[in-house]
C-alpha cells in the first residue's frame, strides 16, 4: 500500500469513526468507564442545599462566612486496545474482512477515548508481540495507530492470545481499560485472562464471518490454513466432516464466552456483515 493510498484509507475510517465516537458512544464511554475516584477542584462560597461535610472551616473562619470545597473525578484513564492480526485475521466473504471491522471498532473507541481526555495504547499480536504502541494522548497519536492496524505486516501467522495477555502485565502496571479485538479461534488462555481481568478492566470483542460457523456441501476441495499455510483437500459432502468442524468452531465460541464469563470480564460478538455499532452500544448500555 502506497502512502497516498493509505493516507486515503486512515481518513476514510477517522471521518466514519470520528462521527460515531462524537454522536454515539462519546457519552457511552464516558459514563460506563468511571476515573479513579474524586479530587479536589476548588473552593466556592456557601450555597443553599450544598453538603455541610464539604465546609472548609478554615477558609470559613478566614472569611467569617461558610465556604466549601469542591470536588470532580478524576476522569484520566488510559484505554490499552489489543488487537489479534494473525492469519485467520484477514478472512471475509461478503464486503469486508475481519482485520477491516477490527481496525474500524478499535478507531471508534480510540477517538471515544480521546474525547475523555484518556490514553491510548496498543498492542498487535500473532503468537508473539508484534508491535506495542505504548499509552498516549492525542489525535496524531490516534492516527497512528489506526495507520499501524491497516499497514503493519507480522511476522507471524499464528495465534497465541495467553501471550499477549502476559505482555500486557509486564508493561500495564496500573489499572487500564483493555479491549481484546479477535475472532478467538484459539484456547489456552483462559488462566491468564483470569490474572488479567483481576487487575484490569477487560472486554473481549469477537468479530466473526458467518461462514466460518460451517461448511457447505461443495464436494472435494482445497483448502488452506492462513495460519499454518498447509494445503489440506476436504470432503464436504461427508456430513461427519461438516459435523466435525461446526463441533470445533462451537467449542472454540464455547471457551471464549466461559472464559470471560468466569473471569468477570466483559464480553460481546460482532459479525462482520451485521452492524458493531449496535452490539457496541447495546454492551456500553448494559454495563
Amino acid at each position: 500500500m502506497d502512502t497516498k493510498e493509505l493516507l486515503k484509507k486512515v481518513r476514510k475510517i477517522e471521518i466514519k469513526t470520528r462521527r460515531l465516537s462524537d454522536h454515539v458512544f462519546g457519552g457511552e464511554y464516558h459514563s460506563t468507564f468511571k476515573g479513579r475516584g474524586m479530587t479536589f477542584s476548588e473552593v466556592r462560597q456557601y450555597q443553599f442545599g450544598d453538603d455541610v461535610r464539604n465546609i472548609d472551616w478554615n477558609v470559613t473562619a478566614r472569611y467569617n462566612e461558610p465556604f466549601v470545597k469542591v470536588f470532580e473525578e478524576e476522569r484520566e484513564l488510559t484505554m490499552m486496545l489489543l488487537a489479534d492480526i494473525s492469519g485467520s485475521e484477514f478472512f471475509g466473504t461478503d464486503t469486508q474482512f475481519k482485520n477491516e471491522i477490527v481496525t474500524e471498532i478499535a478507531a471508534t473507541l480510540a477517538f471515544s477515548a480521546m474525547q475523555n481526555n484518556d490514553k491510548i495504547g496498543l498492542i498487535l499480536f500473532s503468537d508473539t508481540i508484534e508491535l506495542f504502541i505504548p499509552p498516549k494522548k492525542g489525535k496524531s497519536h490516534v492516527l497512528r495507530i489506526i495507520r499501524e492496524l491497516l499497514e503493519f505486516k507480522p511476522q507471524s501467522k499464528k495465534t497465541d492470545l495467553a501471550q499477549a495477555l502476559k505482555y500486557l502485565t509486564n508493561v500495564m502496571k496500573k489499572k487500564a481499560i483493555v479491549f481484546v479485538l479477535s475472532d478467538f479461534i484459539t484456547d489456552g488462555y483462559k488462566d491468564t485472562l483470569k490474572i488479567v481481568a483481576g487487575k484490569h478492566d477487560v472486554t473481549g470483542i469477537r468479530v466473526y464471518d458467518k461462514h466460518e460457523e460451517f461448511i457447505p456441501n461443495l464436494g472435494m476441495v482445497n483448502m488452506r490454513d492462513e495460519e499454518t499455510g498447509e494445503h489440506l483437500w476436504v470432503n464436504t459432502a461427508s456430513k461427519a466432516v461438516r459435523n466435525s468442524y461446526y463441533t470445533y468452531h462451537r467449542d472454540r465460541v464455547a471457551y471464549f464466552e466461559d472464559a470471560f464469563l468466569k473471569s468477570g470480564a466483559g464480553a460481546l460478538s460482532c459479525r462482520v456483515d451485521e452492524s458493531y455499532v449496535k452490539k457496541l452500544l447495546g454492551y456500553f448500555k448494559r454495563r
